[in-house]
Parts: structure tokens; sequence; C-alpha cells
């Protein structure tokens, strides 16, 4: 059991590193931001949000991978995994096309979201860079995948931190200007961004090609014409396994676009509060790939019962991590709200909102571990429909409800405390159907 439970930790800690020095490229955007201009934090809330639905959307298509090649890796057939890595990759290259389009044309969206006018071109100049740092994003996610499957995340954590290294000085000089260099605000972030994802791509081909652990899965050998019917397998997984986390972003993203309306002072404070959230999700994320990655090991070497243990034990990890991180974020909202502004307003909003935040941590923890040991069984369409019904309806319709017209006993808010305390409300009975799908779903394989 030790061994087991040691194994996951590991294997999260070192993913969870990688996955905050990523995280911090947002942090930092957002304070560089918010000391750049209220306008440029509050844009900032609006393109992030959109980027981040498209991105992490498409990762999840990507990332639905990891089972297949964690179980290639536990049934020792690491000779099928270069060729499944190639096809794969396929997959990613419609990706991106799909990424690059919705990012340069988002002009629909902030149209029907009554995004102000004045705040639209600043956000439109904002997506056009991230659009073709997109490209990079995803095939360096692909690399992550892979590494993460078989167990062995420390180049990427590595590649990870480096390019937080870069990233931080960038950022400031291509938004405050200097040596030369006018200010371009907001927009300098993205260049930022850009430049740091294709220098880690570029690093991940050369580790590639030249580490000796890669050698025996022939990745390097000749890219072989589509196989439909392999990519039709990598969709029917990673399909349905991104439209759930596209259901999932996208009602966050919905949060900040219906917020915006009400001020930069609310969408400035929302942002805040998402950046907390974001970096606390880093932990059960990661808990959810290292445990995924080890019952997908065992199930591939035929061994359902260890899939279970290991199931356990990343569940209890999680419970207890997402346990501490709401109880710090209710106990130091304020302190932490400081951090990102000095602007007493936006200060005291933020405070408010990451009680309920707190609340809508925790659940959020529970759902990802049991939606991403699911993938591992196949369970794909259940959580999709769930995400449609909770998240949708429940959370994004009842918040927007509350918030400007209402609901049953309760006035309009006008608040963006309205959309939290609905999300979560969403989220947490969300977390409890797949607990529930993903305990008889085990109870079905054990038989």
């Amino acid at each position: 059991m030790r061994s087991e439970r040691a194994l996951i930790a590991r294997h999260a800690g070192t993913v969870l590193v990688g996955q905050l020095a990523v995280m911090a490229f947002g942090v930092t955007d957002t304070i560089i931001a918010g000391r750049y201009s209220e306008h440029a934090l509050a844009a900032l809330s609006v393109g992030a949000a959109i980027f981040v639905s498209v991105y992490v959307s498409l990762m999840g298509v990507l990332q639905a991978l990891l089972p297949v090649w964690a179980e290639l890796h536990g049934g020792g057939r690491g000779s099928e995994v270069g060729r499944s890595v190639r096809q794969s990759l396929y997959l990613a290259a419609i990706a991106v096309v799909v990424g690059m389009t919705i990012l340069l044309l988002p002009g629909a969206a902030l149209r029907w979201t009554q995004v102000p006018p004045e705040m639209r071109g600043e956000v439109e100049a904002y997506l056009a860079v991230l659009a073709f740092a997109l490209a990079p994003a995803l095939l360096f996610r692909l690399f992550s995948t892979l590494n993460q499957s078989l167990g062995r995340p420390q180049l990427v954590t590595w590649l990870q931190l480096g390019s937080l290294v870069v990233k931080l000085p960038l950022s400031i000089w291509f938004t405050f200007g200097g040596a030369g260099l006018p200010a371009m605000g907001l927009v300098g972030c993205g260049w930022a961004t850009l430049c740091v994802n294709w220098a880690m791509l570029g690093c991940a081909i050369w580790l590639l090609r030249n580490r000796p652990f890669y050698r025996d899965y022939g990745l390097w050998k000749r890219l072989e014409a589509p196989d439909w019917q392999q990519i039709r397998k990598f969709a029917r997984l990673g399909v349905p396994g991104g439209l759930a986390v596209l259901v999932e972003v996208t009602s966050f993203t919905l949060m900040a676009l219906f917020i915006a309306r009400l001020g930069t002072a609310a969408a400035a404070a929302h942002q805040i509060a998402s950046n907390l959230l974001a970096v606390a999700y880093m932990t059960p994320l990661s808990l959810a790939i290292a445990t995924s990655a080890r019952v997908s090991f065992w199930l591939g070497a035929g061994d359902a019962a260890k899939a279970r243990h290991a199931c356990r034990l990343g569940f209890e990890l999680t419970a207890l991590c997402a346990l501490f991180y709401a109880t710090a974020m209710a106990v130091l909202r304020y302190e932490l709200a400081n951090v990102y502004s000095d602007n007493p307003a936006v200060i005291a909003m933020a405070g408010a909102l990451l009680l309920a935040v707190a609340l809508y941590h925790f659940a959020d923890a529970v759902q990802t571990f049991c939606v991403f040991v699911l993938r591992c069984y196949r369970v794909t369409l259940a959580p999709l429909v769930i995400y449609c019904a909770m998240l949708w309806g429940l959370g994004l319709g009842g918040s927007y409800l509350l918030a400007y017209h209402g609901l049953g006993p309760w006035a309009a808010m006008q608040s963006p405390l309205a959309f939290w305390i609905m999300s979560a409300a969403a989220l947490a009975l969300t977390a409890l159907l797949f607990g529930a799908l993903l305990r008889w779903t085990m109870r079905q394989r054990a038989r």
C-alpha cells in the first residue's frame, strides 16, 4: 500500500510542480496586467477565458489518450506506443485547425455575451497572438501526455519550470516596454506566451530524438498514412472527453463574459477568484493524472484489484488536499485578493467571492478525479450528459437568472457572487453523480 501511495504521490507531485509553473504564466499575466491598468486586467479576464476554453477543451481530447498509452505500457507492449503516438498527430492537427479558427474569429462570441465595445479591440488583438501559440501548446501537451502515461513526467516538469524563467521577464518587457521596445499592454503578455510555447516545443522534440529512454518505443519511424480505424478509436475516447471539458470550461468562461457587463471592478474581482481557483485546481488535476496512469497500467497488466486499490488511494489524497486548499481560501481570502490588486473595491468583492470559491474547489477536485478514472474504464458519454445538465443547465442557467432576473424567491443579485453560488451547487451535484458512477463501474468490472 505504501509503495503504491508513494508512487502516486511522487508522480502527482512532479506533475504538480510543472502544472504550477504553467499556471504561473496566468498568475504572472494577471499581476502584470493588473499593475499595467485596471482596463487591461478586465480585458485579460475575458481574453483568457476564451483562450482557456479553446485550449483546455482541445487539450482534453489529447489528454484522454493517456489511458491508451498507459495500458500499452502496463501490458508490456511498448513497441506499439510509437505507432499510436504518430497516429495521434493527425488528431492533433485537426485540433489545431479548429482552435485557431475560433481564436482568430471571436467577434460573434464577444457581441453575443455583450462584452463592452471599448474592451473588444484589446481582447481580439490578444487572442490573435495566442492563436499562433496554440499549435506548439497542443503538441507539447501530447508530449506531456506520453510522458505521464509512461510514468516519467520529470522531463516535462523541468521544461515547464525553465519556461517560466523565460516567460516572466518577457511578459514584463513586452507589456511595459523598454530597451527600445514600445509598451504593448495586454498584447505583450500574448507575445511572451507565443515565444515560450514554441521554445518548449523545440526542446521537447530535441529530447524525443536524443534521450535513450524513448528509443525502445520507435517514435521516429516513418509517419504512416492515417489509420482511420485507430483514429476513430482515439476519437471515441477523446472527443467525448474533450466535449465534457468544453462544457465544464465554457460554463466557467461564460461566467466571465456575463460578469463583464457588471463593470471593470466585478470583472477584475472575478479574474482574481478564477486565477486562485485555477492554481488550486492543479493539485487535484495532478493527482487525477497520476492515479489514472496507475489505474490504466494495472488494467493493461490484467489486475483489476490493484487498479481499484490505486483508485482508492488517489481519491484519499485528492480529498485531503482539496479540503486544505478550500480552508486556506476561506480564511485568507482578503490577503490573497490584495496580492492581485490594491483597489479596495476589487479586494472587497474578490474576498466575498472566495467563500463560494472554496466550496466550488472541493466539489471540483472530487469530480475531476472521478472523470479521469472513468476514462480509464472507457466511460465518457455519461459524464458528458451529466456535465451538460448540471453545469450548463443548473450552473450557468441558474447563475444568469439569479444574477440578472431573480430566481424563485430571490431577487436579482446584480453581482458575480450569484454565478459562483449556483456554479458551486451544480458542481457539488456533479461530484456526487460521478462518484456514484465510478463506484458502480468498478463493481461491474470486478464481476
